[in-house]
């Protein structure tokens, strides 16, 4: 699977702000991801996003932030 800077990916749990969308910020073996709910910030390691993603979209805006 492939993962991109500015990506926004939907994880199986919710973060407990109720979201489960993220920003990925940082790609490599860890990953920092953004709660799009609480601008929370993260790192998580590869493995688990892989596992634990449902859906990843682009960007509505078509640009990379």
């Amino acid at each position: 699977m492939d993962f991109y800077i500015g990506d926004i990916v939907k994880l199986k749990k919710q973060h407990p702000c109720g979201s489960s969308e993220w920003e990925i910020l940082r790609v490599g073996m860890d990953f920092r991801l953004k709660c799009l709910g609480c601008g929370h910030q993260i790192m998580i390691p590869r493995k688990q996003v892989e596992k634990n993603t449902k859906q990843v979209r682009k960007p509505e805006n078509g640009q990379i932030t």
